[in-house]
């Protein structure tokens, strides 16, 4: 016999905005990260003049270990923030 489940209760207006607040800081915070992370690796790994159409292997290569860098850091620095934050 199945325990007695409650049926899922609908979430409130004021808790629907703080949700949709929640996911609109979320996208926020991922397309500023993202636009840091292009920016960043953009000026680290391709010169300025350019002389090709295209991204050659060294700027490539670059390009993949800092942006393979910068999530392990991003990622470290979540996990360190997540450990320090008092339980609610």
């Amino acid at each position: 016999m199945a325990p007695n489940v409650p049926p899922p209760v609908a979430p409130s207006d004021f808790e629907r905005e703080q949700i949709i607040g929640m996911m609109e800081k979320e996208m926020e915070y991922r397309v500023d990260m993202f636009n840091k992370l292009t920016h960043t690796c953009f000026n680290k790994c391709v010169e300025h003049k350019y002389k090709e159409s295209e991204l050659n292997m060294g700027e490539n290569s670059c390009i993949d270990r800092c942006v393979s860098k910068y999530w392990q850091v991003t990622n470290l620095v979540g996990q360190l923030l997540g450990n320090s934050r008092p339980p609610m």
